[in-house]
């Protein structure tokens, strides 16, 4: 009997943690809220798996499932990219491929002018550098956007439009394209060196010279931001441009993930943001949660929040209304409703 209230009461102080951590949410403080949902003692609430095995946080991806591929990929050269190609893959655009098929990524965290990679090490193992020997340009794609940059090991890695280009080591077949959105930074690529999802802008490193001929610039620039939407009106979107969304199985009060393992191909969570640079929205209402998987995901009034990968341009709302489920969030942090 005193075993069963020993478990009892370690049972109770585990939910109790956790309350207590997100006890910030529904205060109506103004700072911002960070709740943190650890799953140890309670992991039938919280859900598990990685989805995926993204790491949004570092934002190339690089989890347990890339360590354990670590040792075969490091027996296997890389192939090279031959002739590419450039095809059309649904829900991403028209995108390049390598002569095998395979899609072509390019990472937000390289940097085009100059060229430099900063994918290395486990990295480098989920997404491997094309080799740039023997790729050749085919119509559509214009010889002279292709190039290489020389890597820290000595080796040198295709280049378009001064991207270095990589390979998904989880897409097993040609057209392919689970790399798409990973961590919010990884994107396949256009012809032009631009996001296929995009539309393929390949300009996209030097836009902001523009960027004051636009009303909204600022708000466009901010990681945050409320904009009008013809059909939903004022809602929340990322420094992209692209909407926000919450889930219905998920929870504020308790903290419950219920996007996981497959929805997260899907549905990405949003990287967190700085309160203070969000714009059109209380900076009260701008928080953080832990994942399972140790990652952060903003929240908006304590609800975690995603982007759709159904959404391939800024300002969609493809994912609105889907499954009954999934919403887009409003200034106020609410959701909005779907409309009949």
């Amino acid at each position: 009997m005193g075993n069963r209230n020993r478990a009892t009461t370690a049972a109770a102080g585990s939910v109790l943690t956790v309350l207590l951590l997100a006890s910030g949410c529904g205060s109506g403080d103004d700072d911002a809220r960070t709740v943190t949902v650890r799953a140890a003692g309670a992991e039938s609430a919280v859900g598990h798996g990685a989805g995926d095995g993204a790491d949004y946080g570092e934002g190339y991806g690089a989890g347990a499932e890339a360590a354990a591929d670590a040792d075969a990929a490091a027996e296997e050269d890389p192939s090279p990219a031959g002739k590419l190609s450039v095809r059309e893959i649904p829900e991403v655009g028209r995108v390049v491929t390598d002569g095998a098929g395979a899609t072509l990524y390019r990472f937000d965290k390289d940097t085009a002018q100059p060229p430099r990679s900063n994918c290395a090490d486990a990295c480098a193992t989920l997404w491997p550098a094309v080799p740039a020997d023997g790729a050749q340009a085919p119509a559509g794609v214009d010889a002279g956007l292709l190039g290489s940059v020389e890597r820290p090991d000595g080796t040198r890695q295709l280049t378009l439009a001064g991207w270095p280009v990589y390979r998904y080591a989880k897409d097993t077949l040609p057209g392919e394209a689970k790399g798409e959105g990973v961590g919010g930074t990884w994107h396949a690529l256009a012809a032009d060196g631009g996001k296929a999802a995009d539309g393929g802008k390949a300009a996209d490193a030097g836009k902001d010279a523009d960027a004051g001929k636009d009303a909204d610039a600022g708000k466009e620039s901010a990681p945050l931001s409320a904009v009008n939407d013809a059909k939903l009106g004022r809602l929340l979107v990322d420094g992209q441009g692209r909407t926000l969304y919450r889930f219905g199985k998920d929870s504020a009060w308790p903290m419950k993930f219920g996007c996981l393992d497959a929805c997260l191909n899907t549905w990405k969570p949003a990287a967190p943001v700085e309160a203070d640079k969000a714009v059109g929205i209380p900076a009260g209402l701008v928080g953080s949660a832990e994942r399972p998987d140790g990652t952060r995901q903003l929240t908006i009034d304590c609800w975690p929040v995603y982007t759709f990968t159904g959404d391939t341009a800024p300002g969609q709302t493809n994912g609105q209304g889907v499954q009954g489920l999934w919403f887009a969030v409003n200034d106020a942090g609410k959701k909005i409703p779907a409309k009949g």
